[in-house]
């Protein structure tokens, strides 16, 4: 489990403004590396800019999130109230940023836990290169292969994204996925696609 010492770490009034649109509440945002480390958030605002990829809290009054255009956001939920969110790129569900966060909802007390993905590019538009699509499959099985609309070797996000899911022991009918491609979506910024800067929040509150 990763640690930001507490910090909250100030942000542009504008930024400031768009996230009190969303929810009034001070947000636990992650400076996100690809990897699976996962902040325990103790109260409202703490470990605001954490180094990590997922975050998760028992607590009231708390707004967890991650930045992503074509990861998968993934916002997970028990009915104890545990929740959770995670930033998961190829990368870091290859190095685990799921079953780390599951493990740590468990640890705060969820039984059974409820995940959706959010929108991340799809197999159609996200060619891969065959020596990584090899390293994904060995981690998460030949489901995640696929191909994209040309034909060339492609990654399935969303499988790989529940195949880790599964691995962490969440019940495959518990995941659900929203199944939006960003790179295909208008309504959405893509890197892959569009090479655009900006990013989607996906934001988890009590």
């Amino acid at each position: 489990m990763g640690h930001g010492g507490g910090a909250v770490v100030d942000v542009r009034p504008d930024v400031a403004a768009r996230r009190r649109a969303v929810v009034d509440l001070p947000w636990t945002w992650l400076r996100q590396v690809h990897g699976a480390s996962v902040v325990r958030v103790a109260g409202p605002g703490d470990n605001a800019g954490a180094t990590a990829d997922a975050a998760v809290t028992a607590e009231a009054g708390t707004a967890i999130a991650v930045l992503t255009a074509d990861c998968a956001p993934v916002a997970l939920a028990s009915a104890e109230g545990v929740i959770g969110v995670a930033h998961a790129g190829w990368r870091g569900v290859v190095a685990g940023v799921l079953d780390a966060t599951v493990g740590e909802m468990r640890s705060l007390g969820a039984t059974e836990i409820e995940a959706v993905i959010g929108p991340c590019i799809h197999a159609g538009c996200y060619a891969f290169g065959a020596d990584d699509l090899d390293t994904v499959a060995a981690r998460l099985g030949d489901g995640v292969r696929a191909t994209t609309a040309a034909g060339e070797p492609a990654l399935d996000v969303p499988a790989a994204v529940r195949a880790a899911l599964t691995s962490a022991g969440v019940d495959p009918t518990n995941i659900a996925d929203v199944d939006v491609c960003t790179a295909c979506s208008r309504h959405h910024f893509s890197w892959r696609a569009r090479a655009e800067q900006q990013r989607q929040a996906a934001v988890m509150w009590r």
